[in-house]
């Protein structure tokens, strides 16, 4: 196997003079050289067949010695020259200064079929970035995000992927769950795939430094790479920059809420330039529908990140990202028209995916209020978002009263659905049956359109877990099971139905099944 990698980022951007992979304020310069730490003894776990191909490889590249070695950072191709990125960022809501990859080693760039990706290795040591931290990753989160990435793909969610999943033979330090209580884990390595990892960070940190040379080098960069058809870098072309990266932003964001993604930890430093769905940590779906939920410890208070609040949060950090940009451009009226125009069009678009989730195609003005009363009655009692929606598909116009039945698998307790929540579910029946006559489409032709866009299979957090607990025993049967499975959620795939469920009663309240940490 041989790797023909490009630098184009490294080779373009203003480099760290400073070699020495040490802790430090890294300054007018976009990234650092840095190498990844050797592991001791590497085992590739799993490797994604899809994103092989995509990069040019084959099956039989991924067996090799040398494949082992790359992506587990035993051996530097002779073309790569590794870095870690240089970005700062707002996290919960405040300035935290610089942060940066400080456990994310790029290798370079490898281009196939007219498209460049980007591969990465998170968890292969320490870096500039570091902070007070290792650099790197257990198996325990490096299983999430391998997964995740892929599954959140096949569910048409736009995503950074994975290649590779591997074991590196060495024993990490974490406290799961920030109380304390430090023990060992396996280490690991996922090498992740994108066109790009640039984050709003990025440009942040040199807004916040007034270091306006270094920041219009990155901007024209970015646009000169990956928005080429905006026009050479000018003041024009930055305000036409921010309005694609606003609406692949809120296009990203409204697609999490089709599913019922809560990606848990949305500072501007893992917002992707791109509208990739990028780092995941501490991720969820909705288990019961519940607009307040996070499944992220550190957030539990505030709350911040909860599903219901991902579209306003997408508008915030695309402030800070107006304001880093701002230097540049020395105007703020277009940024708050495009600011604005992201509320108009998150109204819009997430009044069109609702309707698409309940089989709605001719626009009526009564779906927003069909749509409100639906969300108020899905949170009377627990009631699981990917079941109902995937089963409400089978829901005949003819017999509304029959709803509540074909919904059923979906309750958590059934003995909580009282004969007044009964009879609310039975109104809102009638009226989504009344409002379905309107349609041309037959029952069974609804039912294939929703079951497009609603999932019956998605990572749920527990799913998850089992198969951690598996791999920590040396067991990663489960990683590939799931695998298979999430690379066709919206297909019925009889032999894996037992994963059609609720989340088990065990899992309600088990680490790592309802609530996370950033712990990795």
């Amino acid at each position: 196997m041989r790797l023909h990698l490009k630098q184009t980022f490294t080779n373009n951007l203003p480099a760290d003079p400073n070699l020495d992979n040490t802790r430090r304020q890294v300054l007018e310069a976009c990234f650092s050289y840095v190498d990844p730490q050797k592991t001791s003894n590497p085992e590739m776990l799993h490797v994604s067949p899809e994103v092989l191909q995509d990069l040019g490889f084959n099956n039989a590249d991924s067996e090799t010695e040398a494949f082992l070695k790359v992506f587990t950072g035993n051996e530097v191709p002779e073309n790569s020259k590794p870095y870690a990125m240089c970005y700062g960022g707002h996290q919960f809501g405040q300035w935290a200064g610089q942060l940066g990859d400080g456990r994310a080693i790029n290798l370079g760039e490898i281009e196939h079929s007219n498209k460049s990706w980007i591969l990465q290795l998170k968890g292969a040591g320490e870096t500039p970035y570091s902070r007070s931290a290792d650099g790197l990753a257990v198996l325990r989160s490096s299983i999430r995000e391998y997964l995740c990435s892929e599954a959140m793909y096949h569910l048409g969610v736009p995503t950074t992927r994975a290649l590779s999943l591997a074991s590196t033979g060495d024993q990490v330090l974490r406290d799961i769950m920030y109380n304390g209580n430090p023990a060992y884990e396996k280490g690991a390595i996922v090498t992740r795939v994108a066109p790009s990892f640039l984050r709003f960070g990025n440009y942040e940190i040199f807004a916040a430094r007034q270091d306006k040379i270094t920041l219009k080098k990155l901007v024209d960069y970015t646009i000169i790479q990956h928005f080429q058809h905006l026009g050479k870098p000018s003041k024009d072309t930055y305000v036409k920059f921010f309005a694609e990266v606003s609406k692949s932003t809120l296009d990203m964001i409204v697609h999490w809420q089709r599913v019922g993604f809560v990606h848990g930890v949305m500072n501007t430093d893992n917002m992707s330039i791109l509208g990739l769905t990028i780092d995941y940590g501490p991720y969820g779906w909705l288990e019961g529908f519940d607009f307040g939920w996070t499944p992220n410890t550190t957030d539990a208070q505030h709350k911040r990140y909860r599903y219901g609040n991902q579209p306003k949060i997408g508008l915030w950090n695309l402030y800070q990202l107006a304001n880093a940009l701002y230097p540049l451009v020395e105007e703020a009226e277009a940024f708050e028209s495009i600011l604005n125009q992201y509320k108009t069009d998150f109204d819009i678009q997430s009044l069109e995916m609702m309707r698409s989730k309940l089989g709605l195609q001719k626009p009526d003005t009564t779906d927003k209020l069909l749509i409100q009363d639906l969300e108020g009655t899905l949170q009377l009692t627990e009631t699981d978002m990917t079941i109902f929606f995937r089963n409400l598909a089978n829901f005949k116009r003819e017999n509304p009263l029959g709803g509540l039945d074909i919904v059923e698998q979906a309750f958590y307790n059934l003995t909580e659905v009282s004969s007044e929540i009964r009879n609310q579910w039975n109104e809102w029946f009638v009226t989504y049956a009344e409002r379905l006559k309107q349609e041309q489409l037959s029952d069974d032709e609804r039912r294939q359109k929703m079951n497009l866009v609603n999932p019956k299979y998605v990572l749920r957090n527990y799913m998850a877990q089992l198969a951690i607990d598996d791999a920590n025993k040396g067991d990663y049967g489960l990683i590939d099971e799931l695998f298979k499975l999430l690379k066709n959620p919206y297909d019925e795939q009889p032999k894996y139905e037992k994963w059609f469920a609720k989340r088990p009663e065990w899992a309600r309240h088990k680490v790592g099944c309802s609530m996370l940490s950033c712990s990795s």
